[in-house]
């Protein structure tokens, strides 16, 4: 397992290798798709009870620095 972040990991072995919150089967991609359907902090973490607040803004880093890259063009 490989901890990229404090609360984010990335196992081989789980979720098909992508990236989790602190080695739950709680994929990046389901926090911010919740986010993205309009729930706030607190209903994602009712929604995901091994979820914790701190859990979210790690989430939202780690997504805006996988996509924070130059695009090159021709």
């Amino acid at each position: 397992m490989t901890c990229i972040d404090d609360r984010i990991t990335v196992d081989p072995e789980q979720c098909g290798g992508r990236p989790c919150i602190r080695g739950l089967r709680i994929r990046v991609t389901d926090v911010l798709d919740l986010l993205a359907s309009g729930l706030s902090p607190a209903q994602i973490v009712d929604e995901l009870p091994d979820l914790q607040v701190d859990d979210i803004p790690a989430a939202l880093r780690f997504a805006s620095r996988r996509v924070d890259h130059p695009v090159l063009a021709a």
